[in-house]
């Protein structure tokens, strides 16, 4: 890329960085020291500004830069992220939002321990959720080098790793100084721009062919390579046995994976009332919806514009194919439009990037905190009857001093960013929307049976919903580090070796299912008794809000 594309975007970078790094030194000279104001903002988002982070959080480098490059490669097959990634939304709305914010107060965790024996279900539910949060990590860091190699050309490897470590950077700085509020407003700010710069290119593309969408499916058909090929199914999931497994593995574990997502369901707590909480669902659908069907536009339009052959040819992966198709909607390589366009489109990528990974981070720290350290610093007390606040889950803060519990969380947060830096300098060269797909298959494996059994199940007990937990957890890792994610094909992370023996590369067939089957059989083979009466008491406050925090 040229020098004028380099400064103007990396002008943009600073302006956005600063401007974030603003908004979270402003907010860090409030209070943050109480757990609430860390973990939640103090519950006291609206909730239209609570929709516009929940929609930030959401739509990630995966979204944005992954699905439209993956359309722009396989075409058909590369919409089953946009239909997965929309319809799991779908199943948060109305399996678990509200019941989630009803009975929860800070992490996943907490809406299963309102009825189980505290400690070894928060140490469980808090280490797969840190689990998630780093593999999701990973693939926002993937796309952070990915975006720079573009804008230097693709000729340097430690830009691309400078780059990472330099986001990783400034994820541990929003979380540590400035809490859930600094990065509630990071998401509703980086919202605003990728909902304004997809709209505009999706009118640049759609205005590129006089509105016509059916000569932007044949031209894209015809620059792929393909095809009409292009526009039928079995492109990319259509080679054998083992690839029709993996599109049905994938599509579970899109539509399964977002409800047991810790960074989505921790949104649900910064309003102060359950009614809040659907009002905010109101508005994210809007802004998730059309942003989801837009992406569909832009991976068609890269295919037609840029060409199948152009967009490999920068990104094996195809994470570059937006950012590409901004340069030429703009006039192309030289001009002042083009110039622009791709500056403006790289920038908002980076912004999404530094929001989301903000936003997780936070998530996973308030997991270590709140869940493992928590639980492990004091020893559990007898249960000898629950108290009022035990019946509405307050108990949680007596565990652990609060302020010692945000200093835990602060901490995490810079572990939790160095073990995603490392791993995400490993899969440098795998695409971002791929990567999403493994951690939403972990979480569809770990986190969601036990959510649901917790929710709907009254004979469910602490047994089930520790070996569910790790029923789902274990065998989803073990099955990706066997895997040809891990080994023995070209795109491999190390593709100079070969020990995979598990054939598919998304876990979330086999790892799923094994999740549910590991709660069934941890309850009903063994010989402990729910406790009914917690049951009923969580069923009611899941309900009907009576109680929630």
């Amino acid at each position: 890329m040229s020098g004028d594309h380099q400064s103007l975007a990396l002008l943009l970078f600073s302006v956005f960085v600063a401007v974030t790094l603003g908004i979270t030194t402003w907010v860090s000279r409030h209070r943050q020291g109480s757990a609430e104001e860390f973990y939640t903002g103090g519950r006291l988002f609206s909730p239209m500004e609570n929709g516009f982070a929940i929609a930030g959080d959401y739509m990630s480098a995966a979204s944005f830069l992954g699905i439209s490059g993956l359309i722009a490669l396989f075409g058909y097959d590369g919409m089953l992220y946009s239909v997965g990634f929309l319809v799991a939304w779908l199943v948060v709305l109305l399996l678990v939002a509200e019941l989630v914010r009803n009975c929860g107060r800070f992490t996943l965790a907490d809406v299963v321990a309102t009825r189980m024996r505290e400690r070894p279900v928060r140490i469980a539910a808090g280490t797969s959720s840190v689990a998630v949060s780093i593999l999701y990590l990973v693939a926002q860091m993937v796309g952070a080098g990915s975006l720079v190699a573009l804008l230097l050309g693709g000729t340097s490897e430690a830009a691309r790793a400078w780059t990472v470590i330099g986001v990783g950077a400034l994820m541990v700085v929003y979380v540590t100084l400035g809490g859930m509020r600094a990065t509630t407003w990071i998401q509703i700010v980086k919202a605003v721009l990728l909902m304004a710069g997809t709209v505009a290119l999706t009118v640049l593309v759609l205005v590129r062919f006089h509105g016509d969408f059916n000569a932007l499916l044949n031209t894209a058909a015809e620059r792929s390579g393909h095809g009409k090929e292009f526009l039928s199914p079995g492109l990319a999931y259509g080679g054998g046995w083992t690839a029709r497994f993996d599109f049905i593995s994938l599509g579970l574990a899109l539509v399964l994976g977002t409800a047991g997502l810790p960074h989505i369901l921790s949104r649900f707590y910064t309003v102060p009332t359950a009614r809040a909480a659907r009002r905010s669902v109101v508005w994210s659908i809007g802004l998730i919806g059309s942003f989801y069907l837009m992406t569909i536009v832009l991976g068609f339009g890269a295919a037609a514009v840029v060409g199948t052959a152009e967009v490999r040819a920068s990104s094996a992966a195809g994470n570059t194919a937006l950012p590409l198709l901004a340069l030429d909607l703009g006039g192309g390589a030289g001009s002042t439009g083009g110039t622009v366009l791709f500056a403006v489109v790289a920038a908002i990528a980076f912004a999404t990037i530094l929001a989301v990974v903000a936003g997780i981070t936070l998530a996973s720290s308030a997991s270590v905190a709140h869940d493992l350290y928590a639980s492990l610093k004091k020893p559990e007390k007898p249960r000898t009857g629950p108290s009022a606040d035990a019946r509405f889950g307050l108990r949680a803060d007596s565990r652990a001093e609060p302020r010692g519990e945000v200093a835990v969380a602060r901490i995490a947060a810079a572990g939790i960013g160095a073990v995603a830096i490392a791993l995400g300098l490993l899969a440098r060269d795998l695409n971002v929307a791929f990567l999403v797909g493994l951690a939403f298959a972990v979480a569809a494996s770990a986190n969601l049976p036990v959510l649901l059994y917790s929710l709907f199940w009254r004979n469910f007990t602490t047994r089930g919903a520790v070996w569910s937990v790790y029923g789902g957890l274990v065998p989803a890792v073990l099955l990706v580090a066997f895997s040809p994610v891990v080994s023995g094909s070209p795109e491999a992370i190390f593709p100079g070796v070969d020990f995979h023996v598990f054939p598919l590369q998304n876990p979330g067939l086999v790892s799923i299912p094994l999740g549910f089957l590991a709660g069934w059989i941890g309850t009903v083979l063994f010989r402990e008794h729910a406790d009914e009466a917690k049951h009923a008491e969580s069923e009611v406050r899941s309900l009907t809000g009576a109680g929630a925090v």
